[in-house]
Parts: structure tokens; C-alpha cells; sequence
């Protein structure tokens, strides 16, 4: 079983930053030696975060702080989580916090949904799909708890505990993609769940629908988190 994760750092969005492991009840970098694609993807699968794109060194996203808990890190790329992978035991390691090892995996936490917004963690934030190119948001027109359920389990992001309507995270732009989604909680996409149909809606951005869920289990959030 893998131990939480999260990215953080300057600069970053949902897919990318630095990379840091809790354990013992303290959050602690990862060093950069040996730090290579293999790892990145690993971290990146963590995140459903799609293909690691680089594994940044030398504390790419800034420097941590506190612990640093693994080093010499050494997947093959396969593993389902970084404390899989050969490494050196919990806190062992010759490092500082200028090599701390960071990720960037290709956009997006799915192929097509993303949570943002005003004072959000990455599991929760107004939620926006993404359709002809464009992102766009979901009415909140027969939004519920059943249809939070299905964007956190597309999110990875453990139970959903409240359904937010009127833009609880603050009012999205442009388009409005969906209105009266009705699920049963049980999909596996958001567009799995009937709807009204790309674009059909009768709402404006004061509607917008959002989701809070319990959070990840083996990824955590940074406080500013996509997304975007």
C-alpha cells in the first residue's frame, strides 16, 4: 500500500511540483539523485495525472522544508506507487532540500474534467469539462451528492461529502457544457450520467456546480490545486 503524496511548490498546477511523502505524521521531500522519467511516472499514474513529461531536480519548484524522506529512488515505472519502488529506508539519505525531485505530467488529472476555483484543495472546486477544446462548466440544475460521488471517484479523490450549488467556489467563464445531470452514482465519468446535452442549458455561471470530497488516499492536495 503506498503512503500519501502530494506536489507543491511555486508555479505549479495539479500535474506538477515538487513531490513530497507523508510518513510518521510529517510531510517530507523526495531527493533528486537517481531521480529520473521512470520515477516522474509513477507519481504521475499516483495523480491519474496521465505521462510524466519531465522529472525536474534540484528543487525545480522550490526548496522544501523539514524532513526528507526518500533517496535513491529507483522505479522501474510500473509500480502503482512511489514507496514501491527501490529506494533507500525512511530518512536515509545524503541530501538537502536544493536536489528535493519534483514532477511534470502531461495536463490534466482526467482526460476530460477538472475542479477550480476560489480557496479550493484538489479535491474540491467548482467543476469544468472539458469539450471541443474548450473547458467549461456544469449547471447546478438537479446537482447532488450523487453526481459529487462520480467526480470524485473520476478525481481520485475519496467520498463525496457535499455537492456545493450557486458557484459555491466562485463563478467559472464561458461556456456551460452540462445542465441537469442526473446520476446514480455508480458512473464512471460525469458524461456517463443522463444530461441535457453538450451546450443545451437554461443557467449562468451564478449556477455553476461544484464538488467537496473526503480527499485522496494515496495523493493528497496542495493548497492551491488545479486546477488551473
Amino acid at each position: 500500500m503506498g503512503f500519501p503524496i502530494r506536489l507543491v511548490g511555486s508555479g505549479l498546477t495539479t500535474c506538477s511540483g515538487r513531490v513530497e511523502i507523508y510518513h510518521n505524521n510529517i510531510w517530507g521531500t523526495v531527493c533528486g539523485n537517481s531521480w529520473d522519467l521512470n520515477d516522474a511516472q509513477v507519481v504521475c499514474r499516483q495523480f491519474n495525472c496521465w505521462t510524466a513529461l519531465e522529472a525536474p531536480q534540484n528543487a525545480h519548484f522550490g526548496a522544501g522544508t523539514g524532513e526528507i524522506w526518500l533517496d535513491e529512488v529507483t522505479c522501474s515505472g510500473n509500480e502503482s506507487f512511489l514507496t514501491e519502488c527501490q529506494r533507500s529506508g525512511f530518512g536515509v539519505h545524503d541530501c538537502d532540500h536544493s536536489k528535493d525531485a519534483s514532477v511534470i505530467c502531461s495536463e490534466g488529472v482526467t482526460p476530460n474534467i477538472r475542479l477550480a476555483g476560489s480557496g479550493l484543495t484538489q479535491c474540491s472546486g467548482r467543476v469544468e469539462i472539458y469539450h471541443n477544446n474548450i473547458w467549461g462548466t456544469v449547471c447546478d440544475d438537479r446537482w447532488d451528492l450523487n453526481a459529487a460521488e462520480v467526480v470524485c471517484r473520476q478525481l481520485n479523490c475519496g467520498p463525496a461529502l457535499e455537492a456545493p450549488q450557486n458557484a459555491f467556489f466562485g463563478e467559472g467563464t464561458g461556456e456551460i457544457w452540462l445542465d441537469d445531470v442526473i446520476c446514480s452514482g455508480s458512473e464512471d465519468f460525469l458524461t456517463d450520467c443522463p444530461n441535457s446535452g453538450f451546450g443545451n442549458h437554461n443557467c449562468d455561471h451564478s449556477e455553476d456546480a461544484s464538488v467537496i470530497c473526503s480527499g485522496e488516499i494515496y495523493s493528497w492536495s496542495f493548497t492551491r490545486c488545479q486546477i488551473l
